[in-house]
């Protein structure tokens, strides 16, 4: 019975974090099946890194849809791929210096004033993105794809009921508001006519799924690389969370260096196959949580069943004929979301906005996000989310800090 039951319990924990790992490769027209491949490939890796210690899954990580974005649009796939391979290095890098000088070097060089910002420049910058996709239209608003009076009232039906389960619903169901949210558009789409199962018919049941190969190109690798600072910071409050879940110290063992390294090569060999790049999966660890499943041996049974679903090529068919309204109203919610973690993380951590040195850095890390301010020189060039990390980055490194925080760095 107990051998049957772990598998079971993996294939659960897939469905839970299936909405979310599904979502991000549709939003930035990446294949869904190599997504799903890529997920369990990268957390199997985690798992070799890390000695199969922590009761964790990686897959698709939303604070990279806005970089795929435009690096899909201005260099193609393949040289965004490349770009994300150096993402990932800097996880390594970022590993290494934790190893040679502890954790407190990640606090001194990214503190919360430095990735708040940063983080809601990731969630408003694709703002407009979200708004053109629920009123029908393409990401860029170039294109009418629905009717928009239709367009509406299906992202408002996908948005409202996202919005309901992760406000009211209870135990597991309350850990997939993404998932209820394309049911219900998705549905209510059937009914509106508006959904095209040609993909579906033509595919087959068995399929390898779509793999790209990576291109390097330095312009690609300059834009990506700042962009791996929020999402390492994130891995470092998961990493948190599921330790104070479990009762175990992970910071400690297998030690936050061998974390990164696992997302770092996680990341590293999705991007390598054309997926999006992995993170930890905070549904999962409230999944988790609920069930008090402890055992890693879990996730491993999770990853081998993303595996086998990445080759039913009827499975990425389907996901295909999701119209664009439905996710559309989901991206309402989840951009805001990912401003709103950014903002929590400077009202958590009592960043003064008084203090003119706060004021500076995010008031300027804000307004070059949002605004669209780039750098360049020649054929180089700096814009969005990577010019805003090095910018914060930079500015707290430079400007004198107040006499509180001298005081505490002392």
């Amino acid at each position: 019975m107990n051998r049957l039951a772990i598998p079971l319990q993996g294939a659960q924990m897939l469905f839970v974090a299936f909405g979310a790992l599904v979502l991000m490769p549709l939003l930035t027209g990446l294949d869904t099946n190599v997504a799903l491949f890529t997920a369990g490939l990268g957390t199997l890796l985690f798992q070799l890194v890390t000695r199969r210690q922590i009761p964790i899954f990686l897959a698709s990580s939303f604070a990279f849809i806005a970089p795929i974005l435009y690096g899909v649009q201005t260099w193609g796939i393949p040289s965004t791929m490349g770009g994300l391979m150096a993402a990932g290095c800097v996880y390594l890098i970022l590993a290494s210096l934790v190893k040679v000088r502890g954790d407190g070097f990640i606090k001194r060089l990214l503190p919360p004033v430095v990735v708040g910002p940063v983080i809601i420049v990731i969630g408003l910058g694709l703002a407009p993105v979200a708004v053109n996709m629920a009123l029908g239209k393409s990401g860029d608003g170039s294109l009418v794809l629905v009717d928009g009076s239709v367009a509406l009232m299906i992202s408002l039906a996908s948005l409202l009921s996202t919005i309901a389960v992760a406000i009211f619903a209870k135990g597991v169901a309350k850990l997939m508001p993404i998932l209820a949210g394309i049911i219900v558009g998705y549905s209510l789409s059937l009914t509106m006519g508006i959904v095209d199962f040609t993909p579906v018919h033509n595919a087959n049941w068995f399929a390898i799924p779509s793999f790209v190969a990576p291109e390097f190109n330095w312009h690609a690798i300059a834009f990506m690389i700042p962009v791996a600072i929020a999402p390492a910071v994130e891995h470092i409050g998961d990493i948190l969370a599921i330790s104070n879940v479990t009762g175990k110290d992970y910071m400690k063992k297998p030690g936050l260096h061998r974390t990164l390294s696992g997302d770092g090569i996680a990341t590293i060999a999705a991007s390598a196959l054309g997926g999006p790049p992995n993170t930890t999966y905070s549904e999962v660890t409230g999944a988790v949580t609920l069930t008090k499943s402890f055992n890693p041996r879990i996730m491993t049974w999770t990853a081998i069943t993303a595996i086998t679903l990445a080759f039913v090529g009827k499975l990425g068919a389907l996901m295909q004929t999701i119209p664009i309204p439905v996710m559309g109203g989901i991206m309402c919610l989840l951009f805001g979301s990912i401003a709103a973690v950014g903002l929590n993380s400077l009202i958590k951590n009592q960043i003064d906005m008084g203090e003119p040195r706060n004021l500076c850095i995010v008031g300027v890390t804000l307004v070059f996000g949002i605004g669209g301010m780039a750098f360049g020189i020649g054929s180089f060039s700096l814009t969005g989310i990577s010019l805003c990390g090095i910018v914060a980055i930079t500015m707290n490194l430079l400007l004198p800090a107040t006499k509180p925080e001298a005081a505490l760095t002392e």
